[in-house]
């Protein structure tokens, strides 16, 4: 995949977010109780495992992903988890590579250059990969006066094509005529990295606006603006800027306390939100071609669904059907065992503020981690 090359600048300590979150676990469950098979009310069993599981990719999971290891410990002192949020691209290419036991990701694998076909290859059978985490991408921006904003998918794309470059530009000022806004240049804030992230928000662009004419990657393709290192980057240098906007995860922008686009859908604008982001998935199809294992789901951003906010992440976590050894085998499915059960999902939601799997969703990937074994 070809980066841009208009990366200006990198958010001083923005790489600290490739720390990875490493906790001494406390012993999980490879097993979960017998309402599993049903996708109601499951939830994950003291276990007995043992020894070190490695994952790496989406930094948007980060929060999520805090609490997972937290709930996973719980269960399993004798584990030590380890996941490197140093963005989906990354972390796709560690776990093709075989650095990874576990990778997660904001957008589905993909064969356009052969990733797809790689990733199964090091599984030697097609991957395992299952939502994990629903979530909006919040437009976040800084800038004094304004608490809020109303937008429709052309002007945020021609925004972030450096299109629009003052804040009282008429194409803002029309949708939002009880705001002062100021003549303010406008600077855009965009992910250095590569990132699921950035890919869900232009594939957004792509199909709800009219102006936007990159195809939806995970570089981001304009030039101009300013790049900074995964979520936590792109959150810093939009607070401490002026006049800023740009894109992440919705659960660290409500932590930093940023002002949100309401984007519009249909007639009205909605503002970014659990139920607003799970309304869309309720509505998308599942990818076509995809094997038995894999439910990688294409969203649907042109939809006019009351309530529902488009400009969503659906993010996966990604594993093999069959591992080397039994010990990596249990550590793997106990794991993802425990993120895809209710008391995961409640967790991810408790913390970050996600929507979690519907009932149908979840069983189905329950049902397919609870077969992960050794060869």
């Amino acid at each position: 995949m070809n980066r841009s090359s208009n990366r200006l600048a990198l958010v001083p300590g923005a790489a600290a977010l490739a720390l990875s979150i490493s906790l001494t676990a406390c012993g999980a469950g490879n097993e979960t109780d017998a309402n599993a098979d049903s996708g109601s009310d499951t939830t994950t069993e003291t276990g007995t495992l043992s020894g070190e599981l490695n994952g790496a990719g989406a930094s948007s999971q980060e929060k999520a992903m805090e609490a997972w290891s937290v709930g996973f410990q719980g269960l399993n002192p004798d584990v030590t988890l380890n996941y490197n949020p140093l963005g989906s691209g990354d972390g796709r290419t560690q776990f093709i590579e075989g650095g990874t036991l576990f990778a997660g990701t904001d957008s589905y694998f993909s064969d356009d250059e052969g990733e797809l076909t790689a990733a199964n290859e090091r599984c030697g059978t097609d991957i395992i990969e299952v939502p994990a985490y629903v979530s909006p991408i919040a437009v976040m921006f800084n800038l004094d006066g304004v608490d809020s904003l109303d937008l429709d998918a052309d002007t945020i794309a021609q925004i972030f094509d450096q299109k629009i470059t003052t804040w009282n530009d008429p194409a803002i000022a029309d949708q939002n005529p009880d705001a002062d806004l100021p003549d303010t240049p406008i600077t855009t804030v965009h992910r250095q990295d590569d990132s699921g992230t950035t890919k869900n928000f232009t594939d957004y662009l792509g199909k709800a606006s009219k102006s936007w004419s990159y195809e939806a990657e995970d570089a981001f393709p304009v030039k101009g603006g300013v790049a900074a290192e995964g979520t936590s980057g792109v959150v810093a240098a939009v607070t401490n800027g002026k006049g800023t906007i740009g894109y992440a995860d919705d659960s660290q922008v409500k932590d930093a306390g940023l002002s949100v686009v309401n984007v519009k859908v249909g007639d009205e604008y909605v503002a970014p939100s659990a139920e607003a982001a799970a309304k869309v998935v309720a509505v998308s199809p599942a990818a076509e071609g995809r094997s038995d294992t894999d439910m990688a789901v294409d969203v649907d951003r042109t939809t006019t669904e009351a309530g529902a906010y488009p400009v969503i992440l659906l993010s996966y976590l990604v594993a093999c059907q069959t591992y080397d050894t039994a010990e990596d085998a249990d550590l793997v499915k106990g794991f993802l065992e425990y993120v895809v059960s209710d008391e995961g999902q409640a967790a991810a939601a408790e913390n970050a503020g996600s929507a979690p799997l519907d009932a149908d969703t979840a069983s189905r990937a329950q049902e397919i981690v609870g077969a992960i074994a050794a060869k």
